[in-house]
Formats: C-alpha cells, sequence, structure tokens
C-alpha cells in the first residue's frame, strides 16, 4: 500500500533527526508542533485531509474516526494501544502498524535503575540532602542476590531478566504464557501468583492493563507483599490501586514503590507522590533518543505494511 501525505503527530515533530526521515519520504507531511497530546477535537482538526496519521498516544476513537473519513492507514508511535479503539478501525477497514516490543531496553533500563533507586533509599536521602536537612544514612539493601519477581515475561520481562543475570539474582516470573527455552537458558523460575506475591523482595509489574475496571493490585494484594518488598510500575495506570498503594507505604516504612505510569496522567494524588519511600517519574519508560527514534522508524514503516485488524485484537 502506497500512502500519500502522510502525518506526524505529536513527540515525533520534536526529534529533527526523524523529521528529516519523514520528511525525504513523504515531503508533504505535516507535523505537530506541541508536545501535548491532542485531545479528540484537535486530532480531528489536525487529521483532515489526511489518508495515513502517524498516532502516539491521541485519543483514536470512533468519533474521531467518523470525523476522519478520509484515512486508510495508521502506523502507532509506542507500543500502548489503550487510546485505540480497534472496533472502530476494523468498522472502516483501516490499515492498522503497530511494532510490539521497540522500547523494550529503555523500559528495562529505567526498571533497573528504579530496583537500584528503591533498594538504597536513594531518593529519600537525595531528595531529603537538597532540601538542607541534613539526613542520617539510613541503610539498604544490595541488588546482588535478591529474589526479583516479574509479573510478565514478554518482550520488556525478557529484557530485564538479561540486563539482571550480572547481579546473580534469584528470578522468579508469573506470566499466562510458559516460556521454557528461555527460562531455562537464563535460569528463571515460573511460578504461581500466590508464590510470586509472597517470595518477591523486588516486584516489577510488566503486563497489560486488565479489562474492567477492577485493579489487580488492589489492597487485599498489596497487602499479602512481604513488607520490605520493593513495587515497580512501569507498564500501565490503573494496574494498582493507587490510595491503597499509598496506604500500604504510609503502615510500612520499609515497603518501598518506583511508578511510573497512573491511572491519570499527570497524576493527582499528591500524598502517593510525596511519600517518602514512594519514587515516581511521569511515564518516560520509552522515553530515550534511542527509543524515540525506533519508535518513530517503525510507525513510519508501518504506514505501508500495516494489516487490517482482525477480531479479537488485542496487543
Amino acid at each position: 500500500m502506497v500512502v500519500k501525505p502522510g502525518i506526524a503527530v505529536g513527540a515525533i515533530g520534536n526529534i529533527p533527526e526523524l523529521r528529516a526521515e519523514v520528511l525525504a519520504k513523504y515531503p508533504h507531511a505535516k507535523f505537530h508542533e506541541v508536545l501535548p497530546v491532542l485531545a479528540e477535537d484537535e486530532l480531528i482538526e489536525f487529521l483532515q485531509g489526511c489518508d495515513a496519521a502517524v498516532i502516539g498516544l491521541e485519543p483514536l476513537t470512533e468519533r474521531v474516526m467518523a470525523a476522519c473519513p478520509g484515512l486508510t492507514a495508521i502506523g502507532k508511535f509506542g507500543v500502548g494501544c489503550d487510546n485505540v479503539d480497534f472496533d472502530a478501525l476494523r468498522k472502516r477497514k483501516v490499515r492498522f502498524g503497530y511494532q510490539p516490543g521497540v522500547n523494550r531496553l529503555a523500559v528495562a533500563e529505567l526498571t533497573i535503575a528504579f530496583t537500584l533507586i528503591a533498594l538504597r533509599w536513594l531518593s529519600s536521602r537525595a531528595y531529603a540532602m537538597r532540601d538542607g536537612e541534613g539526613p542520617k544514612t539510613k541503610v539498604g539493601r544490595q541488588l546482588t542476590g535478591r529474589v526479583v519477581g516479574l509479573h510478565g515475561c514478554g518482550f520488556i520481562g525478557k529484557e530485564v531478566v538479561r540486563l539482571l543475570q550480572p547481579f546473580n539474582c534469584e528470578i522468579i516470573v508469573h506470566d499466562i504464557l510458559d516460556f521454557p527455552d528461555f527460562y531455562r537458558q537464563y535460569n528463571v523460575t515460573p511460578v504461581d501468583f500466590d508464590t510470586l506475591l509472597k517470595r518477591s523482595e523486588v516486584l516489577s509489574l510488566h503486563i497489560p492493563r486488565p479489562r474492567g475496571n477492577g485493579f489487580l493490585y488492589d489492597a487485599e494484594t498489596l497487602a499479602r507483599l512481604r513488607p520490605d518488598c520493593v513495587l515497580i510500575n512501569t507498564c500501565r495506570g490503573g494496574i494498582v490501586d493507587e490510595g491503597a498503594l499509598a496506604d500500604r507505604l504510609a503502615s510500612n516504612e520499609n515497603f518501598a514503590a518506583c511508578v511510573d505510569a497512573f491511572l491519570i496522567e499527570p497524576p493527582v494524588d499528591m500524598r502517593l507522590l510525596r511519600m517518602p519511600n514512594m519514587f515516581s517519574t511521569p511515564h518516560m519508560g520509552a522515553s530515550s533518543i534511542e527509543a524515540r527514534l525506533a519508535m518513530g522508524r517503525a510507525a513510519v514503516r508501518l504506514l505501508e505494511e500495516g494489516t487490517l485488524v482482525p477480531e479479537g485484537f488485542a496487543p
């Protein structure tokens, strides 16, 4: 399939190297110049007269699709698809290009950074030093030899496993799929969910957001974690009950959490964000120049290589 103008949306336009590559292939492409994600009305206006688009976190809803009947191809910038209404794409026979795992290394590296920050209490000591409090040292733990649990062992989970190899950790994994060859190669032990919660000194989440309105990690589940557990979420908001997490952090100063993805972004629960045993970042797991170039190039390439969305497609 050959697309005509092509469209780069959001952060694609802010990377000069990628912008130049897009214009070399699609000289009439237009770019959204402002970094914040476009809302529905803004996106509808921006897409008028275009037959192809690169979409990041913009809401690709039924309303947007109905207002842009000329769209025939979409390339996804990034790996999250919570903002995409696949029924709307399927109904209009719009081709969709998506490459999972393209940002795996960037997110995995952030996971390792989170783990070290939390185990050594670096965030609370650094903030106290910055504020002139003259804090005392706080004894932490080394990553080497820890029991690290991964909930999910897809693209990013596997990359975390690889990066953990020099630390000689005991790695346990819970996943709905089985990867026996990978587990044998990297000495990973698959476990049930209850064992994952009970044994993990560090528990890192690498799963999609569950369907429905409930939280997989609610107050009851969080209470089953070790009192000295480090909980890491670099995947999606809506998996962990943030209010319950704040309560868990408040009830035990040895429990810690590092969170990059929130239900509402930017997050609004300042009680959670200000917990001394909480370290948070603004959904920046894929915010490396290498990951953004890889995601952008994949999205542009997939404008022409994308396919019609099959029934039951759920990335």
